[in-house]
Formats: C-alpha cells, sequence, structure tokens
C-alpha cells in the first residue's frame, strides 16, 4: 500500500461550480496526507477556481478551454508527486471508490478504474464503445474491460514520457491507456462505482470518432503490421478468389485481381515501413526522457 503523501491528486473541470468544492473537501477530508489536490480550471465561465482554491486546492488556470486531455496534461506537468490520481469534478467518483486505489498502485504503473455496471452510458453510445474496446483489446493482445474511465492513478514517471502522444480531448485517457499496455506497462484495472454526472454527456459521436481515429494513428506507432499484414492478407485472398475462376476458363489474370495483389503488396510494403518508423519514435521518446530526466538532475544540484 502506497503512502497518501506520495500522491498528487489531479482534477481537470469547467463550469463545475456545483460540484468542484464538495469534491475537493471530500478528498482532504478522508486523506488528509495527501501531497496535493490540483484542479485545472479549463476556461470556466463560472466560480469553479474560486471554490476550489477555497476547498484548499491548488488551481491552474486555462483562460480558454483547450480540453480535458489538455487539463490532465497541465495537472501531471504540474504535481510534484510520484503517483498522479485523476479523478472528474463532477463527483461522479465518490472517495470511497479511491481506497483501493492506495492498496494496489505500488506494483502497477497504471491503475485504470472498471465501472462495473455497463450500462454507464447512453444506449445509443454502446455499440460505438464496444467497437472501440475491441479495437483496443486487439493492439494491446489484452481484454480492456473499460477503456475510458476518467478515475486512474498513474505513476508519474511512467506517464511523463507519453504525454505528448496522448490527446487534448476526451480520448486521453483511451489513448493512454492502450499505449501504457502495448509498450509493456504494468496496469491493473480495479472495479469502481460510479454516479450519474453532468459531464457524461459531453462526451459525443465526434468524440468517439476522434478516439476512433486516434487509436488508428496509435496502432500504426505501437505495432503497425498488427493492422497492415491481416488488412493485405485478406486483399491477396480476395484477389486469389477473384482471378482463379478467371484463370481455369484460360481468361489470363483478371484487372481486379491483378489490382488486389498490388495493393495487397503495397499495404505489406507500408506496413513494414511503419513498422520501422514505429521502432524509432519510440527509441526517440525513450532518448528525449532520458536527456530530460539528466538534466533535471543536472539542474537540482
Amino acid at each position: 500500500m502506497i503512502d497518501s503523501r506520495c500522491v498528487s491528486v489531479v482534477i481537470p473541470a469547467q463550469n463545475e461550480a456545483g460540484t468542484i468544492r464538495q469534491v475537493v473537501s471530500d478528498l482532504w477530508s478522508h486523506h488528509s496526507f495527501l501531497s496535493e489536490v490540483i484542479v485545472v480550471d479549463d476556461g470556466s465561465q463560472d466560480e469553479t477556481a474560486s471554490l476550489a482554491k477555497a476547498a484548499g486546492a491548488r488551481v491552474i488556470h486555462h483562460p480558454v478551454s483547450r480540453g480535458y486531455g489538455a487539463a490532465l496534461k497541465s495537472g501531471i506537468l504540474a504535481a510534484t508527486g510520484e503517483f498522479v490520481l485523476t479523478l472528474d469534478g463532477d463527483g461522479q467518483h465518490p472517495t470511497s471508490a479511491i481506497e483501493q486505489f492506495f492498496t494496489v498502485a505500488d506494483t502497477y504503473d497504471l491503475v485504470a478504474g472498471h465501472r462495473i455496471h455497463w450500462l454507464h452510458s447512453t444506449f445509443w453510445k454502446l455499440p460505438g464503445k464496444w467497437l472501440l474496446k475491441r479495437l483496443s483489446s486487439y493492439l494491446v493482445k489484452r481484454r480492456i474491460p473499460d477503456l475510458n474511465c476518467g478515475l486512474r492513478m498513474y505513476r508519474r514517471s511512467v506517464i511523463l514520457r507519453y504525454l505528448p502522444l496522448c490527446a487534448e480531448g476526451y480520448s486521453f485517457t483511451a489513448t493512454s491507456l492502450v499505449l501504457l499496455m502495448a509498450w509493456g506497462y504494468r496496469v491493473r484495472f480495479v472495479p469502481v462505482e460510479v454516479i450519474a454526472a453532468s459531464s457524461q454527456g459531453r462526451v459525443t459521436v465526434r468524440t468517439g470518432l476522434d478516439t476512433l481515429m486516434l487509436l488508428l494513428r496509435i496502432a500504426t506507432l505501437i505495432d503497425p503490421l498488427r493492422v497492415f499484414l491481416p488488412i493485405s492478407a485478406l486483399t491477396c485472398v480476395a484477389g486469389i478468389v477473384w482471378g482463379v475462376p478467371y484463370a481455369l476458363a484460360g481468361r489470363g489474370i483478371s484487372v481486379g485481381a491483378l489490382l488486389l495483389f498490388l495493393t495487397s503488396l503495397l499495404l505489406f510494403s507500408v506496413g513494414l515501413i511503419s513498422d520501422q518508423i514505429a521502432q524509432l519514435r519510440k527509441e526517440q521518446l525513450e532518448r528525449d526522457f532520458s536527456k530530460a530526466r539528466i538534466q533535471h538532475i543536472a539542474n537540482s544540484r
């Protein structure tokens, strides 16, 4: 079990004047030894910032709204604790759900909440969420029970490495989870109860499409061949199915089959090139982080 004094809490908030004071107060009353509670005011038009500060939070201001993910990035960069606990400012994550995160976080790089009620979203969003979870699980070769629950605890030294790759919007939670799982970090899911809140309605179809595009981009970054190779194989099989009847009839090679074969070869080649670029990008991220860490140590002396 980790000591709460090494945990920074980051709460992204936009126009949460109705709940933010209670959320911060509950955190301090149940975990008085937290390193800090940081509320990132993402361009709010109400009293969110002043109420959070009155409740004992350290407030970071975004003059204009930059997005949920951008708020999390600002909070994580400003945090001083070894671990960063993120939760929403609308009160949907009860303080009682946090206890188990402290219990298991010391042996993991990310502890992610798993909302135990499957109908935690509106019905019309469920097919899209199911598709995103299936695609993400395929990429990381492991079942993901909940892709975007906002209640999480990150090991700060780990998530800092990959902040440049994480999204600025609501899909920050999905992309950060997929990156850490795909690159072999220790991730654990813990069941949590959530309370229906107003922010759940802010996740739109556009958010889902943005998340899908980001996941496809991440797929080409972490394991391109896992995407390109099956598509290439299917295209090749389609070319064979198309071309065999023509060949058996003595009509030579069909133009359509030839195009499918060429497309299959092209996809395979792009996959190989993308795979090499992905490895170079990962190595560059690791080098950049190592240099920054060395520079930080040198400056602290």
